[in-house]
């Protein structure tokens, strides 16, 4: 069984040392074929950083680390053999322009270091410069420039002042103008990044990048498809139904509920290397991926904007949405798709219109960290308890017990510290719908039935739940009850339903009073 590569990112170390590699040299290969300048954006821990490093060593000619693979027998490889400029920005310090200045200036001395060379300029953007055009000279081959996490800085930034993030932008900005000022030099270029910033200069000028973020003949460059998952772990998959004697089937459908979905044409569905790694490391399940690529602003970013509709429902939204965006003007929903909350479920593609895509969050991992986070940060109820309580609730709801379901949802509502009540409606409407959602409720805001809209419903084998939720600051919690019910009622929300039991759940909100009725 060949050993999991769980935090190798260097292809070199991984070949030399047996690790298991999922092959991807033939979109290599094919990138190679068709241009120069290209953008990829990935998810944090989706491989973005194997992949550069796998293109270099094609560029290098270390043809040796490539048998067995797609592209071994495909180029000519002293043709592809070129000098490479590798930046990796997780190894550049990037606190502020004045550290980035230093380090990145003493990053490309070594560089140029390992090809017997020294830069004589001073500063950054001109070394970067000057390494081009002296590496051009020196090899009579033109340069292959790979840039890993282009944006890491500005993302890093996010939780500082505006004036550093403008700081640190305009430096970004002077630095990669080179790339563009120096073409006739270049090769290659292969950009890799988790957001599309707006002035920073990769996205304007004659040789703008092809993005290739959500190309079709690309969708699989990073990630694990359902072939490449069953292919090459098949003693891992072996291992794990042995620890749990669950059939190869049970534990496939397990493995694809928990980590598969993620898409960028909403047909090839792929899974994040690093749960799966972690998953058949560790032999269960777990919240891998979440728990390390969590930008704390993208909680307070959902939390701040209180518009969770992207978290709760799939939403469609044209091409546009996914292009490049100010840091002082994060639109969620861009936001939740490029780091990778969201996902593409689907396309729909018309001659004279432009594509509409339908988001969606990718699988339980995302969706049930996600959840379980925003719902602390909304109520101040720990995130690692909340599992627990939900539990709870499905179990009170499916013995339609109210009172034990009330006394669950007053404990964490008993949570939230006094500073985060708000006396809005919205508020206390977007905490119940987080619970709901992790509840298993479908919060389906697109249902209609001819005289009204559902909050939200809970499909099981057994019944179906109807829920509508009353919030107002002054009346009492029973007139409110009544109001739902009779609401349910009257606008028959049962009659969408049949072939099971029907229950209809009322909840209402009065500040810091909450009650539940079952019917």
């Amino acid at each position: 069984m060949k050993l999991l590569p769980l935090g190798v990112q260097s292809f070199a170390d991984l070949r030399k040392k047996n690790y298991l590699y999922v092959d991807k040299t033939e979109y290599i290969h094919r990138l190679l074929s068709a241009g120069k300048p290209y953008f990829l954006s990935r998810p944090r821990r989706f491989g973005k950083s194997l992949l550069v490093s796998t293109i270099g060593e094609v560029f290098k000619g270390n043809k040796e680390l490539f048998e067995g693979l797609y592209i071994y027998d495909k180029i000519d490889w002293d043709t592809y053999k070129h000098p490479v400029i590798n930046i990796d920005w997780s190894r550049i310090k990037r606190d502020s322009p004045e550290e980035m200045e230093r380090s990145l200036s003493g990053y490309l001395n070594f560089i140029a270091m390992d090809y017997q060379m020294s830069l004589s300029s001073e500063y950054a953007s001109d070394k970067f410069q000057e390494l081009i055009i002296f590496l051009h000279k020196k090899f009579d081959k033109q340069v292959v420039i790979l840039i890993d996490e282009y944006d890491m800085p500005i993302l890093d930034a996010l939780k500082k002042d505006d004036e550093t993030v403008d700081g640190i932008r305009d430096f970004l900005q002077s630095f990669y103008k080179i790339i563009k000022a120096n073409d006739e030099h270049l090769r290659f270029v292969f950009i890799t990044g988790v957001s599309k910033f707006a002035k920073v200069s990769l996205f304007s000028g004659l040789n703008n990048p092809r993005d290739i973020t959500l190309s079709t003949e690309y969708v699989g460059i990073c990630g694990y498809t359902q072939h490449e998952l069953e292919n090459n772990f098949e003693e891992h998959i072996a291992d794990f139904c042995a620890k749990f004697s669950r059939s190869r089937e049970e534990a496939i459908t397990t493995i694809r509920k928990w980590y598969n979905g993620y898409s960028w044409n909403g047909e090839t569905l792929v899974y994040n290397p690093h749960s799966i790694i972690l998953l058949f490391t560790e032999r269960k399940l777990g919240n891998y991926w979440f728990s390390s690529a969590t930008p704390a602003f993208l909680i307070n970013i959902l939390k701040k904007e209180n518009d969770l509709q992207p978290i709760l429902e799939p939403i469609t939204v044209e091409e546009i949405a996914f292009d490049s965006f100010e840091p002082k003007n994060m639109s969620t929903i861009p936001l939740l798709f490029q780091t990778g909350y969201l996902t593409v479920k689907k396309i729909v593609e018309e001659y004279d219109a432009l594509p509409m895509y339908t988001l969606g969050i990718p699988n339980k991992e995302v969706n049930d960290a996600l959840l379980a986070y925003l719902l602390s940060d909304y109520s101040g109820y720990p995130a690692a308890r909340a599992p627990v309580i939900i539990r709870r609730m499905q179990h009170e709801l499916r013995e339609c017990n109210a009172t034990g379901l009330e006394k669950c949802l007053r404990e964490m509502l008993a949570s939230i510290p006094y500073t985060l009540h708000l006396k809005k409606e919205a508020y206390y409407h977007s905490l119940l719908l987080l619970w709901c959602k992790m509840m298993g409720f479908d919060i389906q805001g697109e249902i209609l039935t001819n005289i009204g809209r559902i909050d939200a419903i809970w499909r099981q084998p057994e019944q179906i739940t109807v829920i509508e939720i009353k919030y107002h600051a002054r009346k009492k919690v029973e007139t409110l009850l009544n109001e739902a019910m009779e609401q349910i009622e009257k606008c028959r929300y049962a009659e969408m339903f049949s072939g099971g039991k029907t229950v209809q759940l009322a909840i209402a909100f009065t500040g810091k009073n909450i009650a539940c009725r079952i019917n």
